[in-house]
């Protein structure tokens, strides 16, 4: 019978165990009778935190159900999936908030649905690692199948996006970590994901990213194909057509970093890659693969270092991938280190330079002639004003230009139109390169000091630079002191060559 008044509720809510004789005793004496109206009855235990919404809900459905599963009390429904309902719970004896994971009632009796579902809990309860939602038990008898695991407060990260909107790189960057080192150590310890998405990525109110859901690849080794195809969304969809396009085993890693690239491109950009689309041919065919718009296409503001790991990572050509969850971490590890460099860089009014400013005399600035004029090749404009600001500091005449064939014209025409040449390679690439060796080859440039640019992941192409005593690679990250003190040290012997009896 559904309750009808307050005594009737009270009475349902403490023969449930949600409310002690004692606590409801003590709302009837605040009351100083039972003949209470039941929306003000309920709106007491609800501010008294005797009762949450969710419990308040059920009691005026009427269910008996629902509200404990062995020890753990359910406070407030979470979300749900295909198979399962998450929920809020705190432990009767502990009083340790913890997330149940609850098969639906449809599939509790059905061995295959709930071997699946108990198969995937004990995988998750295998790893024990930051980036990973952490799994403490799972519980299957009779017709209750389900799993103890740790509340992460927050929300997934797709919710996290629709409300936000595109991440800055750095925020995203850094979520990325927390993801892919999940994923390094699930790999390491022979697990693979098989479901990576969005909505299977908890960002936690401190920031932090956690993998949920794994256990989908140890179900594929132990059912067979027919039971496979009766089950809804257990190789994706999505991976599934990924493997059919590239022809990879079902278990191939690769498959994990391709999703993972995806997630990273809808963090940056706002937009998920892959066409959303509930119609499954859809969802299977190749073209929706080959016109991903490239991320740089869709946002050019995109830094060149983050864009180059995310086209990587979904490169179609499996062998053209990161091999592996470690290496990619590696990339984005550098990748996060030299962006926080550039946000210090620009979030430091002077880049350091209040020295300089107020008398500095570092011999290495000493004696450089006021009035040379520096060509700064640099595609980002932030990092355009960083190096305008810093070189006028010292003194400088400052040009500057994205466009690295742009540059080589000007000087091919006009040697004289600058004394000295910066490429920075960090975003322009291959490109500044390419300018920088022609900048030396060709025989109106090739006396004009220039320097070379690096990231971290470019400092192999310093073997293939034209180098000089005039020509310098230096490797990035580098104070803005530290590259003036460089080029005054070029210009400094530019000058003395130039002396009366110097030799020539």
């Amino acid at each position: 019978m559904v309750p009808v008044n307050a005594e009737q509720i009270g009475q349902r809510a403490f023969d449930l165990g949600l409310i002690t004789e004692s606590q409801l005793r003590d709302v009837w004496a605040s009351f100083g009778s039972r003949s209470v109206d039941v929306e003000l009855f309920l709106q007491t235990l609800l501010r008294r935190e005797l009762l949450t919404n969710y419990q308040k809900e059920r009691l005026l459905n009427g269910d008996r159900t629902g509200f404990f599963y062995d020890k753990y009390k359910v406070l407030y429904f979470v979300g749900s999936g295909t198979f399962a309902r998450v929920f809020r719970a705190v432990h009767n004896e502990t009083g340790e908030v913890r997330a149940l994971k609850v098969l639906r009632k449809r599939f509790s009796d059905q061995p295959a649905q709930y071997v699946r579902f108990v198969r995937e809990g004990r995988v998750g309860c295998s790893l024990r690692h930051p980036g990973i939602v952490r799994v403490d038990d799972v519980i299957s008898h009779g017709r209750m199948h389900y799993m103890v695991m740790e509340f992460v407060e927050g929300r997934n990260l797709r919710e996290f996006v629709r409300v936000r909107g595109k991440l800055h790189t750095l925020e995203a960057t850094r979520l990325m970590l927390d993801i892919t080192d999940g994923m390094r150590y699930a790999f390491e310890h022979g697990v693979t994901h098989r479901d990576l998405k969005m909505s299977n990525v908890l960002v936690s109110s401190r920031g932090q990213a956690k993998l949920v859901d794994f256990g989908l690849a140890a179900l594929d080794e132990m059912l067979t194909e027919d039971e496979l195809d009766k089950l809804p969304n257990v190789r994706t969809i999505d991976y599934a057509a990924l493997e059919r396009v590239t022809g990879v085993r079902k278990d191939d890693t690769r498959s994990d970093i391709y999703f993972l690239g995806c997630i990273y491109y809808n963090m940056l950009t706002g937009v998920p890659p892959l066409v959303e689309t509930r119609d499954r041919l859809q969802r299977l065919s190749r073209q929706r693969l080959v016109e991903v718009v490239p991320i740089l296409k869709l946002d050019p503001s995109i830094p060149h270092l983050v864009a180059i790991i995310v086209n990587k990572a979904m490169a179609l050509d499996p062998s053209r991938r990161y091999q592996s969850p470690a290496t990619m971490l590696a990339d984005l590890e550098i990748a996060a280190r030299r962006l926080q460099e550039m946000q210090a860089e620009q979030d430091r009014p002077a880049l350091d330079d209040t020295q300089v400013e107020s008398g500095d005399s570092s011999p290495s600035l000493a004696g450089v002639p006021i009035g040379y004029t520096l060509l700064v090749v640099e595609s980002d404009g932030q990092m355009q004003d960083i190096f305008r600001k810093g070189f006028k500091k010292a003194g400088y005449k400052v040009l500057l230009t994205s466009d690295p064939h742009h540059a080589l014209s000007r000087l091919d025409g006009d040697p004289a139109a600058a004394d000295c040449v910066v490429f920075n390679a960090q975003l322009l690439g291959q490109s500044a390169l390419k300018a920088f060796n022609d900048l030396g080859r060709n025989g109106n440039t090739a006396h004009l000091p220039a320097v070379l640019l690096l990231d971290e992941m470019q400092k192999g192409w310093k073997a293939h630079a034209k180098l000089a005593p005039h020509r310098l690679v230096l490797d990035m990250p580098l104070k803005m002191r530290q590259l003036r003190e460089h080029i005054g040290r070029l210009l400094l012997s530019l000058s003395d060559a130039k002396k009366p009896g110097a030799p020539k």
